[in-house]
This record gives C-alpha cells, structure tokens and sequence, in this order.
C-alpha cells in the first residue's frame, strides 16, 4: 500500500509540477501548432520538453499505482499534488507563501499518512459487470441535473440582463469537471480488475483510452469555468468533487470497502478529511485571509512580507524581468488547467 501512495505522490508531483515547467516554457514559445518550425522549437526547448517527460512519466505511474491499490485510496492522495506544487513553487519560483498554505500543505501530509494507515486494511477492488450500467446511469443522471440547473440560472441571468457569471455556475463547471477527473480513475482500475477477473487484455487499453476521454472533458468544463468564473470557486469544487467521486465510485462500482477495524477506519476518514481541508485552504487562503478581521490580517501580511524579505537578502538571484513567470499559490490550478487548454 505504502509503495502505491508514494507512486501516487510521485505521480501527482510530476503532473502538476511537469504543467507549470511547460507553462513557463511556452512563455518564449510561439503558440503551438503542426508547423515543422514550431515543432522543433518546441522540442528544443529544454523547460518544457521536461515538464512534458515529468507529465506523461505522472500520468505512467498514476496507471501503475491504480493497478496495484483501491482508487479510494489513490484518488484523495492525488489531492496532495497541489500541496506539492506549492512547495515547488516556493523553493524553485521563489513565491510568498502564507501561514494557511503552510497549514493546508499540512494537513494534505498528515492526511496522506491517515490514508496509508487505514488503507494498509482496506479490502481489495471486486468489480462486478451489474454495476458498470449503473455507474454510468448515475453519472448522466447527475450531468442531467447539474446541467438543467445552469441552463435555469443561465435563462434567469438573461432575463434580468446580467452580464457577471453566478457563483452557481462556477460551482457548476467545477462540480462536472471534478466528477469527470474522479471517474477517469475508477474507470482506469475497472479495467485493471477486470484484466485480473480473466477478461481479455484488451480491457486495459480500452479502459484507459475512456478514461482519458473523461480527463480531457473534465479539462474542457473547468476551462469554461475558469474563463468566466472565480478560479478559485471553479478550483476548489474541482479538487474536492474528483475525491469524493473516486472514493464513493470506488466503493459502489468496484466493490472497495472501507476497513472493519475501528482504529483504521478512523485513520482513513480522518485521512480523507485532512485531504480535503488542505486542498481547500490551497486554494482559497489568499481569499480567507482577506476575510480576517484586520488586525490578524495585518499580522498575517507582516510576517509573510517579513520572510519574503528575508529570502530575498539571503539569497542572490536574477530578478526574472517576466513577471508572468511567477505563479501565485491561490491561482496554482488556474495555471494547471490553462496550461492543458494551450497544449490541446
């Protein structure tokens, strides 16, 4: 179990950080396209030829931690990639960091530890064939609903003439992508145990190919939140919908159950939980601070610019004349998903 979270950690370190690599390549790129010249500068260009390697080499061994441990135990490591990129942003882009990002890079640890404890007890993936119609029935359900939904605010919105988008759509696109992300690795390790149950081979490719379907629409619906709506809305209901979709998928299309012993059960809830609270406070601290009371507000501010002046008097470094290159810890998923937009 312990060697399946720490191929996810590597995985989801390589993906997220291999994005960003590429993002800051491109930055002295052309855009993309099937042009000899544009190809070869693109593959020539050292940044993101490795933040491509780092990204397919996460999306590798993601596969190969899915083969070998419940998605109910992968999916909600696969949070802590966020808190793995702001480390990385930290230390390599030299980005201000606040005491709540510090917290929830944290709590994404000690909840990836719970995860390990309890999940050393957890049942294995038992997929039956009865439940694959019904994990498909209650996605398009869903979609249906959530979809019907925006359409009705969208028709309110144009009658009353507004231009700003609603926070209910942003929670909308981030709810439908998160629950594409979350299905693209229970579809994943469906295929996997049913290759175990004695099922053709080919079930493998199959199964991966769908599931990269669903990632590639999860991609499309958080950049159309992302375009018109809050990143951080869109980001945050992402993150927590793809966790809590492979952990629910998990149990009820293969079969995961959660550990029997109390001391475990507990470690894996409370492992869940740490997850999802870290993500969040990733994601939206720059937000929660600005809602302290002013004097912790201050206080907060004061210590984070006293240590940016420290490293910056500690340190001896080029200042970067594109400031574009920095990526704040609040819009760190922003960059991911629009970074994916420019390659596609």
């Amino acid at each position: 179990m312990w060697e399946s979270i720490c191929l996810t950690l590597l995985a989801t370190a390589g993906n997220n950080i291999g994005k960003v690599l590429q993002k800051k390549g491109t930055l002295i790129l052309p855009p993309l396209s099937f042009k000899l010249k544009v190809v070869r500068s693109y593959v020539f260009n050292k940044l993101w030829i490795s933040g491509f390697l780092m990204d397919i080499s996460g999306a590798v061994l993601m596969l190969i931690a899915l083969s070998q441990a419940p998605v109910s135990v992968i999916q909600p490591v696969s949070g802590c990639g966020l808190a793995i990129l702001s480390v990385f942003s930290h230390f390599y882009l030299k980005e201000v960091m606040n005491a709540l990002d510090w917290v929830g890079i944290t709590l994404a640890g000690i909840g990836t530890i719970g995860v390990g404890i309890g999940g050393e007890e957890q049942d294995g993936s038992d997929v039956s064939l009865f439940s694959i119609p019904w994990l498909v029935i209650s996605v398009a359900s869903l979609f249906v609903l959530l979809n019907a939904w925006l359409h009705a605010y969208k028709s309110r919105r144009r009658e009353q003439e507004l231009t700003n988008s609603e926070v209910v759509e942003e929670i909308i696109f981030g709810l439908e992508s998160g629950i594409l992300f979350g299905i693209s690795s229970v579809i994943s390790k469906m295929g996997f145990v049913l290759s175990e149950k004695g099922f053709s081979k080919i079930v493998v490719p199959v199964s991966i190919s769908i599931s990269a379907c669903c990632s590639a629409m999860g991609f499309v619906y958080q950049t159309r939140g992302l375009k018109h709506g809050r990143a951080i809305v869109v980001s945050t209901c992402a993150a927590v919908a793809a966790i809590v979709t492979g952990v629910l998928a998990g149990m009820l299309a293969l079969g995961e159950h959660i550990p029997a012993a109390p001391a475990a059960r507990f470690s894996l809830l409370l492992g869940w939980v740490f997850i999802i609270v870290g993500v969040i406070l990733l994601v939206s601290s720059a937000r929660i601070i600005a809602l302290l009371p002013r004097p912790l507000r201050r206080l907060v501010r004061s210590n984070i610019e006293r240590n940016h002046n420290i490293r910056r008097t500690g340190s001896v470094r080029i200042k970067d004349s594109s400031p574009s290159t920095v990526v704040h810890a609040s819009t760190l998923h922003h960059v991911i998903s629009s970074s994916a937009k420019e390659k596609a």
